[in-house]
């Protein structure tokens, strides 16, 4: 009888149709059908598998590894089957779709800094080495520098590729995180078809693009591409493989990645967003046809929250790209896009509260059938409410809005200069956005401290 194990690999691939792709043909090969929904599955089988054998993992042992998520699931995964503990060390800029689904599995996770390079005991593979060395029976998975992990990839992910292609594959395009695609892919190829190119696609700020194309080590970035990229050259990622290296912004990844769903029906990653630009490039700098392959390593499940999230793009940037310096630029999410949070007079104050859960805000506008901003609830008029009705909280959440809410407002204009928030902000006042005589939406002191964030 199959496990679910079994369904790790012979992944399906499918070719990109509704996208320009220049003079090529570009195919896709789902990683995302993977059981825990990426290409990590292959090498998280391999390493434990390897790790029984050579006897560094017995019975009752605990899995610890580093991790931008995706092998931690498959970690997890694996693991959980075999009866291991697995302890995740993951940085804290990875999407919370991809925690919350390691500790579904059972997994332990531990949450380190992002803003710390390797060497720092706070760095996520420094700190999982770290804990390694103090838990008894522990087997530290160690994918940057495990051979298991590229052997996963010359042994299946490859072979696979070149079978699915008829054996005709001119180019494929890879990203590095621990390196084990790049390297087994590439090793593969170099055997089995010469004349296959390997392409590198890489988020801009990691120092893997500049490295392949000028030969020097450059000083790393930031980016907000999850699972590849690097500030250094890992152990297991063989860089003469590569011919060519791309650095993708992380605008043009994450607009990729939905790109793929809205045009092909793919729902995928942000790392699948940069490898399919990196592909598109490629693919449309070619003066003869190619037939390209690339990866959708993980599912777009598991980046809702980012990839897929509107109010997210709005914070990065990227949704609002013309700055204008004034108070406009602030406004994250706009009414007039339908991402601003707001309720109407007669709603009640249970959809108040599910409306503040369920999108992190403290407050709403409160806007009438017209349009226009009648008053502001916030949190400290819900709980009054129940206080006053402490012996009926269902009578308290059932009061409406109107009853409740603020109507003397401060509005600014979005015209206005930036640096005329900062009265309203001393009073603890929410600045109510106007432009002209509609409403734009709410610019808070979060808001603010991301327009720094994102400009400086």
């Amino acid at each position: 009888m199959a496990s679910v194990l079994d369904l790790i690999g012979d992944t399906p691939l499918i070719e990109v149709t509704r996208i320009d792709r220049g003079p090529c043909r570009l195919f896709l090969k789902l990683e995302s059908a993977n059981p825990s929904g990426s290409l990590k599955d292959r090498p998280a089988r391999t390493m434990i598998e390897a790790a029984e054998a050579d006897g560094r993992l017995k019975p009752g042992g605990t899995i610890i590894e580093a991790t931008a998520g995706n092998t931690g699931l498959g970690l997890a995964l694996v693991g959980g089957r075999k009866g291991y503990r697995t302890l995740l060390v993951v940085p804290d800029k990875m999407a919370r779709e991809k925690v919350l689904h390691a500790k579904a599995m059972g997994a332990e996770v531990v949450i380190t800094r992002s803003d710390v390079g390797k060497g720092h005991p706070d760095y996520y593979q420094d700190l999982a080495a770290a804990i390694t060395r103090r838990t008894a029976g522990a087997f530290f998975a160690n994918q940057f520098a495990n051979p298991a992990n590229p052997r996963a990839h010359e042994t299946a992910t490859g072979p696979e590729i070149l079978r699915q292609m008829d054996g005709d594959v001119d180019a494929i395009v890879v990203g590095v995180g621990s390196g084990g695609a790049l390297t087994g892919i590439g090793r593969f190829m170099r055997r089995a078809s010469p004349k296959t190119t390997m392409i590198l696609a890489d988020p801009e700020g990691s120092v893997l693009a500049p490295y392949v194309e000028t030969g020097r080590m450059v000083q790393a970035g930031s980016w907000a591409v999850e699972g590849i990229g690097e500030d250094f050259v890992p152990p297991n990622a063989d860089l003469s493989l590569v011919s060519r290296a791309f650095a993708i912004p992380d605008a043009e990844s994450f607009a990729s990645a939905r790109d793929l769903l809205r045009a092909e029906g793919v729902l995928a990653g942000s790392s699948s967003g940069t490898l399919l630009a990196a592909a598109l490039r490629f693919c449309r700098a070619q003066a003869a046809p190619k037939r390209v392959v690339s990866l959708v390593c993980d599912s777009g499940a598991k980046y809702l929250s980012k990839v897929f999230n509107p109010i997210f793009l709005a914070q990065e940037g990227w949704s609002h790209p013309d700055r204008h310096g004034t108070v406009r630029d602030i406004v994250v999410s706009r009414y007039s896009e339908g991402t601003a949070v707001v309720v109407r007079p007669e709603d009640n104050l249970r959809t108040v509260f599910a409306r503040m859960r369920s999108t992190d805000v403290s407050q709403l506008p409160v806007v009438d059938a017209s349009g226009h901003v009648i008053g502001l609830v916030d949190e400290s008029d819900v709980l009054a409410a129940l206080l006053a009705e402490r012996d009926d909280p269902d009578r308290a959440f059932a009061r409406p809005v109107k009853d409740v809410m603020a109507t003397r407002l401060e509005t600014i204009s979005a015209d206005a200069p930036i640096a005329d928030l900062l009265p309203l902000f001393r009073k603890d006042y929410v600045a109510i956005v106007m432009d002209g005589d509609q409403f734009l939406g709410v610019a808070t002191r979060l808001d603010l401290i991301n327009y720094f964030r994102i400009t400086i």
